[in-house]
């Protein structure tokens, strides 16, 4: 098979994909805590030890160099279990308020396949090129239908069953060059962004916006974009790697059914973010993998304007429109590889980060509670034979909880809390 035939051919899988797959993250941010079953083994770390055609395209293009001619195709089960309980509180709700039933609500659908797919081939020693299709997600709740007090509609914000789903995917070609023997090397990645996005339940905030009739149950909308990413790595010392990627921010076409909800009239760009890393050969055997990763949520008006100005007049889908309020978050990477033999490789890590949701957007992020901090990982890769290669990871993220005050209903609390799992299973051809 020519190597234009191998682009359509995967191309062609690619964007299936795309169009079938539904992902449903909610690690760091709305973020994945990595990319590709070796990579999630270690945490994420991995900036400056690229190892499939995946991890080129959404961690760091340079590697692609260093990962030859494969293809890879992943499925992950990703379960984020989801629950929030609201206090009773201390009087009786007045004209205008909304005060959340009190107990603990649970989440539905908390079981997602996601698929991954990725492509390289080299052109000559120092150039390669790649394909690959990825996610990121998060924003997806279903929160039954709430019986509310008596003369009160049914539904968290008394609007029916409530929830958002929203899901992005990315189709990213890479190329990459090497420099003095394989010791530097550069590499770029245009980006390809698809998002998808509905919501329902939440036309009780209809008056609060600058659109009434696009603020929730108008089905699903879609949005495209573009942007890049662009990384180098480095050989220190023999066996020292430094790795580093930026990638920009994805202008997106906005939703124009939910341009009453969305800041600026509709807008849901994708952040722009960075990775830093080091890798280090401790052995023969052992390899150690230190990253950090950057995001800048607030810089998203429609993710990082908080609620508050929602109280003081500001309507939703204006230019400064109230959000979710997410800050900034800063991930810190570790993760390692222990060649165990010729076939079998182990792998660990553990990534934290500081939840981007403060106490006080609570109420909003019901609808997107992404709040994790910990990430503990495993993994393995075997080789079947000279050409083929399984690999499996697996991810826990322990519970986490915050609280803030329900800003609708004076002396109500609300405890947002989520707990996730994950397993995920590669199969690799070298060609």
């Amino acid at each position: 098979m020519t190597i234009n035939k191998k682009i359509l051919a995967h191309s062609a899988a690619i964007t299936s994909l795309l169009l079938t797959t539904a992902t449903a993250y909610a690690t760091n941010g709305y973020f994945a805590h990595g990319y590709g079953a070796r990579n999630k083994a270690m945490a994420g770390a991995g900036t400056a030890l690229v190892q499939d055609a995946i991890a080129a395209a959404a961690i760091n293009p340079a590697g692609l160099v260093n990962v030859g001619d494969r293809f890879d195709g992943e499925l992950e089960l990703f379960a984020p279990f989801r629950e929030y309980n609201a206090s009773q509180g201390n009087h009786y709700p007045k004209l205008g308020e909304m005060p959340l039933t009190s107990g603990t609500q649970e989440s539905d659908s908390n079981f997602f396949p996601i698929g991954t797919l990725g492509w390289s081939h080299k052109l000559d020693n120092q150039q390669s090129i790649g394909l690959a299709m990825y996610g990121n997600g998060g924003m997806n709740t279903d929160w039954k239908h709430v019986t509310n007090a008596p003369g009160y509609p049914g539904g968290v914000y008394y609007g029916g069953r409530t929830g958002i789903d929203m899901a992005q995917a990315f189709i990213v070609g890479t190329y990459a060059h090497s420099f003095d023997n394989g010791r530097y090397s550069l590499g770029i990645a245009p980006i390809f962004a698809a998002q998808t996005f509905k919501a329902r339940g939440l036309n009780s905030f209809a008056g609060f916006s600058s659109d009434p009739n696009s603020v929730s149950d108008r089905g699903r909308d879609y949005s495209f974009g573009a942007g890049f990413r662009i990384g180098a790595q480095a050989e220190l010392i023999k066996g020292l790697r430094l790795g580093a990627s930026y990638k920009s921010r994805i202008y997106m076409s906005q939703f124009d059914r939910y341009k009453g909800l969305f800041a600026q009239q509709g807008g849901f760009d994708i952040p722009d973010s960075f990775n830093v890393g080091l890798s280090w050969d401790a052995s023969s055997r052992l390899t150690t993998n230190f990253d950090i990763e950057h995001i800048r949520y607030s810089e998203i008006k429609s993710v990082g304007t908080p609620l508050a100005p929602l109280l003081q007049g500001v309507a939703l889908g204006t230019g400064h429109g109230p959000g979710f309020g997410w800050n900034d978050m800063t991930i810190y990477k570790f993760g390692a590889q222990w060649q165990q033999s010729d076939k079998l490789i182990l792998r660990g890590g553990v990534s934290y980060g500081q939840q981007p949701i403060e106490g006080s957007e609570v109420m909003f992020n019901i609808l997107a509670p992404g709040v994790q901090e910990w990430h503990l990982t495993s993994g393995f890769s075997y080789a079947l034979n000279d050409k083929d290669e399984i690999s499996f990871a697996a991810m826990y993220s322990p519970q986490k909880t915050i609280s803030g005050p329900n800003p609708f209903y004076a002396g109500q609390n609300i405890d947002l809390s989520m707990t996730e799992f994950s397993l995920q299973l590669g199969w690799s051809r070298r060609f």
